[in-house]
C-alpha cells in the first residue's frame, strides 16, 4: 500500500538524487530527468519547491543546477514531504468540501495519523537514504563517506 503522493515520493528521490551526483558540480534538470527517466519540465515546479523550502540551493547558468542546501544528515524524509505537502496545499489540492462527517471526524482523525506517519519519517535522513542507494550500487562512482560543511 501506498501512503505518500508520487510527487513526494520523487521529492525524496531528487533530492537523493542530488545528494548522490551533485559532486563537484551542481545537477542539472536535464541529467535528473534523464536518470528519472521525465520530462525535465515535470521536475522543474518540484525542485523549485525544494528550494523555497531551503532544502536545495538552486545555482542559474550554463554550469548551473541543484545541490542540497544543507549536509545531508540533516534533512530528513519528514522535511522533504512536508515540503511537498505544503506546495500541494498552495495549490488548493487538500479542500475535502462541506462535509461535516469529513471535516470533523475523517479529517481529524487522519490528521493524526499523518503527522504520526510524518514523525517516522522524520528519524530517515538523506544520509540514510544515499547509504542504502550506495549498498545498492546506484550511487554513480561518486564517493559517499565525504560530507559537506556549509
Amino acid at each position: 500500500m501506498v501512503i505518500l503522493s508520487r510527487r513526494s515520493m520523487l521529492a525524496i528521490a531528487a533530492t537523493v538524487d542530488v545528494a548522490l551526483f551533485a559532486r563537484p558540480d551542481p545537477v542539472s534538470t536535464k541529467q535528473m530527468a534523464a536518470r528519472h527517466h521525465l520530462p525535465p519540465r515535470h521536475l522543474e515546479s518540484l525542485l523549485q519547491t525544494l528550494v523555497r523550502a531551503g532544502i536545495l540551493k538552486g545555482m542559474r547558468g550554463p554550469r548551473g543546477g541543484y545541490s542540497l542546501a544543507r549536509e545531508r544528515r540533516r534533512i530528513s524524509a519528514g522535511d522533504i514531504v512536508r515540503a511537498s505537502l505544503g506546495h500541494a496545499a498552495e495549490d488548493g489540492e487538500t479542500r475535502n468540501g462541506d462535509s461535516a462527517l469529513v471535516n470533523k471526524v475523517v479529517e481529524p482523525m487522519i490528521s493524526l495519523a499523518s503527522e504520526a506517519f510524518l514523525q517516522a519519517l522524520d528519524q530517515m535522513s538523506v544520509e540514510d537514504l544515499c547509504n542504502k542507494a550506495e549498498s545498492e550500487g546506484l550511487e554513480g562512482g561518486y564517493a559517499l563517506n565525504v560530507d559537506f560543511t556549509i
